[in-house]
């Protein structure tokens, strides 16, 4: 695990409690498999709503971890703020900054799955998200050394 957060930190916006709890919840012990399955955990997948004609979309399910999924708002965020040449953000500005405050909240949960799946895909198989500065030389606190 402490390989995982070391590669984690090394992302700009990433602090070490975020990479702790980040491995340690979705990615130590479970098999997830693909995108949908990222998503799911963390209750960040559309809930469609169907019946007859009526066709519209209810938000998001939040049916998975709470911890998860305000964790990925959060570094969404830091995301945001640190990163600013990646792929996320000006899809992100672009979409739902001028939008107002409800607009910027609906986005950035939008840029939580995201970057959730980009994480998920940079730890498991190393490709890094799109656009993003990996720092190289950046200092560890005392319990990632051990």
């Amino acid at each position: 695990m402490a390989a995982q957060v070391r590669q984690l930190v090394a992302l700009r916006g990433i602090g070490e409690h975020s990479a702790w709890v980040f491995v340690a919840e979705p990615c130590a012990w479970r098999q997830l498999r693909n995108r949908r399955q990222v998503g799911a955990l963390a209750g960040l997948v559309p809930l469609p709503h169907k019946s007859g004609t009526l066709d519209f979309d209810r938000g998001i399910s939040k049916a998975g971890s709470r911890r998860v999924r305000s964790l990925a708002v959060q570094i969404a965020w830091m995301w945001v703020r640190y990163q600013p040449q990646s792929a996320l953000t000006p899809w992100w500005e672009a979409r739902f900054a001028g939008g107002g405050p409800r607009g910027r909240k609906i986005g950035i949960v939008a840029v939580a799955r995201r970057l959730l799946i980009e994480l998920w895909r940079y730890l498991k198989h190393g490709v890094i998200p799109a656009g993003a500065i990996v720092v190289a030389d950046r200092r560890f606190a005392h319990s990632v050394r051990r």
